[in-house]
């Protein structure tokens, strides 16, 4: 490039500003603690580095140490970093407003001018040579909505603009411009002053080039002694800017600091450009340029100023909006995720975690168990959580149950549905949690007539709310109050998980599909078979193709009123402590198998060593109908129990007569505690039972031999 431009008008490629969102990130902690509606401007750092690509210019920046330390860690890291070859700290101040009109109203052409008028004083008062980067000078305006997490900016580098503007004589490469002599010891100087921490990030300099070609960077301040010594004197600059005819903008206040402070009319200029960390003569540039005398020297008369950044060529504002990322809620699922998508990466590549994210889980009981398996499915990703339960907490319960406080028992407790949410609510923002206030209606808990309406819409209610979501928990005290859920769950074929304690036992299970969900895998079932459902628990299945059991399966009554006439310890759920939050774990596992197995709800039960279940198959490993556990033995085992034709849960006798009859079947279970032993069949089956008689055999003649032989 030869002699480009000669003759013209010196153009300068402006500034380009780039912001972190790590100052976004900073700018709003700031504003919410500590600044709130104060205005006053705020000090900031920017920082630059000269070119480090032949096809792209480097950016002003504002990063999060850009703003003033809250801690004297901070400062400390602050201090650690100067002397930084790729961050040359620039001066700044940050103007934030309270609102967006503010932001709008605010007197622009002022504000630049004030900027501007402090560089100008600092060129006269001999500051520039103390600190050069005080000619890069700039403002930034501001509004940060917290509500939207949107911010408004507006970046001003003030320049100061010479009249007549000046003129260019020629500009080339460095390269061109020196004997190869000079270029290498230009090169070796470069390279030298900017591997010094104490000059590393000085972005004004002097190039003095001898007589006998050797070349020696200086600070500006030198500036005298070097022409007194004779010296071939280069303004050298870095330069952020790439384009092979036009100088960056640092050049504009640096020309008018040397007319101005120093009378010069003709300037040689050396716009340092770097590639991959060292000098490059063939990217940098040298120009000379003149300028008019008769614009210096005069402090009084300021010059114009230019300076506002233009937005894709308008004199308009930025705005950016960091919703995504700055929300502190999408901030915890970001970070609640973490561990489920680092199994990802290397153990459990096919987990599912958006089908988990979507599956929306009700849970009936809001105690022990139902705290516990509300915290294990937030674990697992879980993000639709409703609790059901129509008691208070009380003084007893936050000690046990994890998501209670002292403060929930006041006044005669929450509801705990309601306090559980809550809790929900503060411990993972993200998380969609609902609580009901409701009671479950039981079998056996007969109502009058006056009752009936209420005891209707809450079995409505509960109907809805199992039609409404994938996987229910049955997680409540007594054995009863599971009876109406499981009905209603077999007949929506719903995934259905159960959990139930003892003093140091607990069992966990998946319900079976129901009858109609099941039917394309299942046999009939035998309706006059009565006996059947004595025998359905094993520890291996029998028939595979045989549908699971619900809870009710392996029981020959019918659930009745547990509660009344009990004793202080027989209405509290007494267990060992350690009980609750293995159940609620081994629940929340099941259920995350069913959802990941091929054949869902449908899945047959597995064991462990077995060769028939395909577990290697599977991510989470085998997937069991129950598992039973007792804390005295420190011992637990898996076991399979199929579906019983006389269960009064979800036998395709029940569930038929559930789909015939509706609420007015439900008020008769509810109502007469035979009823459901009739229609099933098991008090036939207790008659048949009972009818069996021992037939002693008294042959004296086998007395000797047969004295224990028993025939039935």
């Amino acid at each position: 490039m030869a002699d480009s431009g000669k003759g013209r008008i010196l153009q300068f490629a402006p500034f380009q500003s780039s912001v972190d969102e790590g100052f976004w990130h900073k700018l709003s902690s700031l504003k919410l603690n500590k600044l709130r509606l104060d205005e006053s401007p705020i000090p900031i750092t920017g920082f630059y580095a000269p070119c480090s690509h032949p096809q792209v210019s480097n950016h002003l920046t504002l990063l999060a140490e850009s703003l003033p330390a809250e801690s004297d860690e901070e400062q400390s890291s602050l201090l650690a970093s100067q002397g930084n070859r790729n961050r040359c700290p620039v001066p700044s101040i940050l103007l934030n407003t309270n609102t967006l009109e503010s932001f709008y109203a605010l007197d622009k052409q002022s504000l630049l001018k004030a900027e501007a008028k402090k560089v100008w004083d600092d060129i006269y008062s001999g500051k520039v040579e103390e600190d050069g980067s005080v000619l890069l000078r700039f403002l930034v305006i501001s509004f940060a909505d917290l509500k939207k997490w949107s911010f408004h900016y507006w970046f001003a580098f003030p320049a100061l603009v010479l009249d007549p503007p000046a003129t260019l004589v020629n500009l080339k490469p460095a390269l061109q411009c020196f004997t190869s002599e000079e270029a290498e010891s230009l090169s070796r100087a470069c390279n030298e002053w900017r591997s010094k921490s104490s000059t590393a990030d000085i972005p004004f300099f002097l190039v003095t080039i001898s007589s006998n070609s050797s070349v020696t960077l200086r600070n500006i301040r030198e500036l005298e002694a070097c022409q007194n010594n004779g010296q071939k004197v280069i303004f050298g600059f870095y330069d952020p800017c790439h384009l092979p005819n036009n100088p960056g903008w640092p050049l504009r206040n640096y020309l008018a600091y040397i007319c101005s402070r120093w009378g010069l009319g003709k300037i040689h200029f050396f716009c340092y450009r770097e590639n991959r960390g060292f000098a490059d003569l063939g990217l940098s540039l040298v120009g000379e340029a003149e300028i008019s005398l008769s614009q210096g020297g005069n402090h009084e008369n300021m010059p114009n100023v230019v300076g506002w950044e233009l937005n894709k060529g308008k004199k308009v504002p930025r705005c950016i909006s960091l919703a995504k990322s700055m929300d502190p809620t999408r901030l915890a699922v970001s970070a609640a995720d973490l561990n489920l998508k680092l199994m990802r990466w290397r153990t459990l590549p096919s987990l599912n975690l958006e089908i988990l994210a979507v599956t929306k889980c009700l849970l009936l009981g809001a105690g022990t168990l139902g705290c516990q398996v509300a915290r294990m499915l937030m674990a697992w990703g879980v993000r639709k959580i409703t609790l059901v339960d129509s008691g208070k907490v009380s003084m007893s319960n936050p000690i046990r149950q994890s998501l209670y406080a002292l403060d929930d028992c006041l006044n005669g407790g929450k509801f705990k549905a309601v306090a559980a949410v809550e809790s929900l609510k503060r411990i993972f923002p993200a998380v969609e949690a609902e609580g009901v206030v409701m009671a479950i209606p039981m079998p056996g808990h007969s109502v009058s007539s006056q009752e009936e309406s209420s005891i209707l819409q809450d079995c409505r209610h509960l109907c809805d709310l199992i039609n409404s979501h994938d996987a229910i928990f049955l997680l409540t005290d007594t054995r009863e109050s599971r009876w109406l859920p499981s009905l209603l769950c077999a007949s929506a074929n719903k995934i259905t998980i159960t959990a139930a304690l003892g003093f140091d036992s607990f069992l966990v299970m998946r319900h079976g599909a129901g009858p109609a969900g099941s039917i394309q895998n299942s046999q009939p079932e035998t309706l006059n078979n009565v006996s059947a459902g004595m025998v359905n628990l094993s520890l291996s299945s029998q028939n595979d193709s045989q549908r699971l059991g619900c809870y009710f399966c392996n029981d020959v009554v019918a659930p009745i009123d547990s509660t009344a006439n009990r004793t202080l310890d027989q209405q509290c759920t007494v267990t060992r402590p350690g009980l609750a939050p293995i159940a609620s774990a081994l629940a929340v596992e099941l259920m995350v198998g069913v959802l990941h197995h091929p054949s869902g709800i449908n899945a047959k039960a597995e064991f462990a060593n077995s060769n028939d279940n395909g577990c290697t198959e599977q991510p989470l490993g085998i997937l069991p109908h129950q598992i039973r556990g007792s804390l005295s033995q420190f011992s637990q085992m898996t076991l399979v129990g199929h579906a019983s034709t006389c269960c009064t849960a979800c036998c395709s006798t029940v569930v038929s007569e559930y789909l015939t009859k509706g609420m007015d079947f439900i008020l008769q279970a509810i109502n007469h505690p035979t009823y459901l032993e009739d229609l099933t069949g098991l008090t036939e089956l207790m008659k048949s039972a009972g009818s069996y008689t021992l037939d002693w055999d008294n042959d004296s003649e086998n007395d000797d031999n047969d004295d224990d032989c028993v025939e039935i």
